[in-house]
């Protein structure tokens, strides 16, 4: 074996930083790429080299296979690692790495593009007697598809030929949905993976999804590492894995890991991979393949922890030549791992893609984190929204959900919204303990869906944060103090303060953050202070009531917005000013103004100034972060002005149209 000793990770974020930590401690070379908008991001800083391969507005920057195979050849590295997600499972790219000379860390072009083929894949699955979930190829023309789905049955899943992570699929309950989920999903699938061919496939409602790794030499050697648990998702996305899959029949389990490894060395696989299942929640003795992703998985960490192999390394070992280095008999699961991803979406307001400046940001201590941000860095809307991963292994189940739940806790990210609360309500819902798991979880729970208003006692946190502001910038001034100090008697300064949902509430605050009295709204004045610990940890004394908190105030933006948060879980707070308060975070608001409720780039007008609307029809569609959302009419009317054009791109709470009711309409 000749170790590689030189890597380009085509990839971003947190995936490209945990690669490059294995190739450094390999003494492996890494070279990073990067588009505009990364230019200062965590993966550009740790990697040995970088380079610049495209502008800051283009999401294609790392799809670019020639500019990629380029700088490979310039800066002669010896292999390109795909990590996740962009040009992992292209068969393209593979193969045009190999045409360069350059070694491909992962399985052959030929494998990519046989498993990348979902309809050929199933085909493949179905002849080696793995029962496969019955479905079909999606027509290209319109006039076919109807029947094809019918031909499916009710409810099917759509979902993109090309890709996976969620992107593009869409449940269909009636036939009368079919063309428009069917338009929805190409346009996002070909966003997402550049690709806009689709299959219809049965939609099985109480399901869980469990998936098993497996490694092969490209020799004929092929083992599994055991196996996960995925269900629990949302929008098809996943959010928190753990392995092994718990309280699975263990005739499942061993059938599920022998035909997985059958899969693979039909395939002669090279590298690690991961096949998935679909089990049926109420007879989880009853599965059926879903697919093969012919790379390293978002959740490959938790079969890290339970197997202490290193897959990354396992792949650059295989790359190399040099085998898999071990056999099934030394493959041993100790312990229960799980991992929860964080992501940049609003986790008060039905999971909509958040952005904005890091201006706190902590990690957990004594469990795993891979994550691609650190503070002061700027999360935009062009990539994945995942911010990093929490990973927490320990030697049951029990207690790996009662270490990650602490470690969530503990989790400072302020700036953005996030789904930190979400995941703590998660791994402590008693369906999730108990093993009760299904992907229909989280939507059965309205998790996400609904706003969670600040407790009085961070408000309190706020007005003082922003009195402590003054008071630091104003120190050593009496003319410039602004504590309210005035003769005669002690004025109170006053800060309207809205949350996410638009509601506003008066804080005064006579005195210093140190030693104030605080009134909100009419309420009853009570005795507050801060001692500030660290950067943004507080501690807040209310009423006698003592609270551990962070803080932090960004002032980056038009407007300034104070964040605070406890348990892990944030809330922003506008500070208003006249006239400065935009109404955002609904849909569609009931005065006919529609607007946008998160940054992002108009994909379809549909309706034009004039035209008539009904309830819930929908008039243009913003896409962030590769998914869709519609802005639909709030009540019956006629559409008096849109104010954008497909291709522009919106801010938060930007007018979109402008609907008004029709006279004598309810």
């Amino acid at each position: 074996m000749t170790m590689l000793t030189s890597v380009l990770v085509a990839n971003r974020g947190e995936i490209a930083v945990r690669i490059i930590r294995t190739l450094q401690s390999m003494g492996i070379r890494s070279l990073a790429v990067y588009s505009e908008a990364d230019r200062n991001a965590l993966h550009v800083q740790v990697a040995d080299e970088a380079v610049l391969v495209g502008p800051a507005d283009a999401r294609s920057s790392y799809l670019r296979i020639d500019r990629i195979i380029e700088a490979a050849l310039e800066r002669g590295v010896d292999a390109i690692h795909p990590g996740y997600g962009f040009l992992s499972e292209n068969a393209e790219f593979a193969a045009a790495c190999e045409a360069a000379g350059l070694i491909f860390i992962g399985p052959t072009s030929e494998c990519i593009a046989l498993m990348g083929d979902k309809r050929a894949a199933k085909d493949a699955v179905g002849a080696l007697g793995v029962p496969i979930v019955p479905g079909v190829h999606c027509s290209a023309d319109d006039n076919d598809v109807l029947a094809q789905a019918e031909s499916v049955g009710f409810p099917l899943i759509v979902k993109p030929a090309a890709g996976g992570g969620g992107k593009g699929m869409r449940v269909v309950r009636e036939p009368g949905d079919v063309m428009s989920s069917v338009a929805s999903a190409r346009r996002e699938s070909l966003s997402a993976f550049g690709d806009d061919s689709l299959l219809f496939e049965r939609y099985i409602p109480v399901s869980r999804h469990v998936e098993v790794q497996v490694a092969g030499d490209g020799h004929g050697a092929v083992i599994h590492l055991g196996d996960r648990d995925c269900s629990l998702q949302r929008r098809h996305q996943k959010v928190i894995e753990e392995a092994p899959a718990p309280y699975l029949p263990d005739d499942a389990r061993a059938g599920m890991r022998a035909h997985a490894v059958a899969i693979a060395e039909s395939v002669n696989y090279r590298g690690v991979g991961t096949v998935e299942f679909i089990v049926d929640a109420t007879d989880p003795s009853t599965y059926f393949f879903l697919e093969m992703n012919t790379r390293l998985q978002v959740e490959h960490p938790v079969t890290e922890a339970v197997t202490g192999v290193d897959l990354v390394e396992l792949q650059v070992r295989v790359a190399s030549g040099g085998g898999l280095g071990l056999t099934q008999d030394d493959v041993h699961i100790t312990g229960h791992a799980v991992e929860a991803r964080v992501y940049a979406e609003d986790g008060h307001h039905e999971f909509l893609p958040s952005s904005g400046t890091i201006v706190g940001y902590r990690e957990p201590v004594g469990v795993r984190v891979d994550s691609g941000v650190r503070e002061g860095d700027v999360v935009g809307t062009n990539y994945d929204p995942l911010l990093l991963k929490v990973i927490a292994h320990a030697p049951d189940r029990t207690a790996a959900l009662a270490e990650l739940d602490h470690a969530l806790a503990t989790t400072t990210v302020l700036g953005l919204a996030h789904n930190i609360g979400v995941l703590r309500a998660l791994v402590r819902d008693d369906d999730v303990r108990s093993g009760n798991l299904t992907t229909a979880l989280i939507g059965e729970r309205s998790l996400g869906t609904d706003a969670a208003p600040p407790a009085e006692h961070l408000l309190v946190a706020a007005a003082l944060l922003l009195a402590n502001d003054r008071e630091v910038r104003t120190a050593g001034s009496p003319f410039t103090d602004q504590v309210g100090w005035r003769v005669g008697e002690p004025a109170a300064v006053v800060t309207k303060l809205a949350d996410s949902s638009s509601e506003v509430t008066t804080v005064s605050v006579t005195g210093r953050s140190t030693d104030a009295t605080v009134t909100i709204n009419d309420g009853e004045p009570r005795p507050a202070s801060i001692a500030t610990r660290a950067a943004n940890d507080i501690t807040l004394r209310d009423a006698g009531i003592s609270h551990r908190l962070t803080g932090a105030i960004d002032a980056t933006g038009p407007d300034v917005v104070v964040w605070v948060g406890e348990g892990g879980d944030t809330w922003p707070l506008h500070v208003q000013r006249p006239k400065m308060l935009a109404r955002d975070g609904a849909l569609a608001d009931t005065d006919g103004e529609l607007r946008s409720p998160m940054p992002g780039s108009v994909v379809m007008v549909k309706k034009n100034a004039g035209e008539a609307v009904s309830e819930g029809e929908v008039i243009a569609v913003i896409e962030a972060m590769k998914m869709e959302y519609p802005l639909v009419a709030p009540f019956v009317g006629q559409v008096e002005s849109i104010a954008v054009s497909v291709g522009a791109q919106v801010t938060r709470g930007q007018i979109v149209a402008i609907v008004v009711p029709v006279e004598g309409a309810s």
